[in-house]
């Protein structure tokens, strides 16, 4: 007889992440934003701005996709547009309330590491981070 599919490690690791990543949405639903928005929220760290392309890059979306978060982004006055580095590249950086906002999406972030890491404690976190660093190189194609 074999196992139930949500007996499977497969199963579980899916749900971890579902639910992981609900946590962390929590918060950007609360204050009206949607899911990538903490990507390119946390991919503006220099307060000089980022390139557009490069924050493509750290975000992993299309040009299309990007944008259309920029846009809403820019609408609520969390981003300004500008030109960035030597080049003049297209580009964008937080406003002071896209700070404040972004501190808060790394305080809730740092909140949820800090409750796993007590609950299992300091060998049983190190062994999860690194099994699913495995894990992860595994499922890579």
């Amino acid at each position: 007889m074999s196992k139930k599919p949500s007996a499977s490690t497969l199963y579980r690791l899916i749900e971890a992440g579902h639910l992981a990543r609900q946590a962390l949405l929590a918060p950007l639903a609360a204050r009206g934003l949607e899911a990538g928005d903490d990507a390119v929220l946390l991919g503006l760290k220099d307060t000089g701005g980022t390139t557009i392309a490069a924050l493509a890059e750290f975000t992993g979306l299309d040009t299309d996709g990007l944008a259309a978060i920029l846009r809403r982004l820019e609408d609520k006055g969390l981003l300004l547009r500008l030109a960035v580095g030597p080049e003049m590249e297209p580009g964008a950086r937080l406003s002071q309330q896209g700070h404040l906002m972004r501190q808060s999406i790394e305080e809730h972030w740092r909140h949820l590491e800090t409750v796993l890491a007590e609950d299992l404690g300091d060998k049983r976190h190190k062994h999860l981070r690194k099994g699913l660093k495995r894990i992860i190189g595994l499922l890579r194609f």
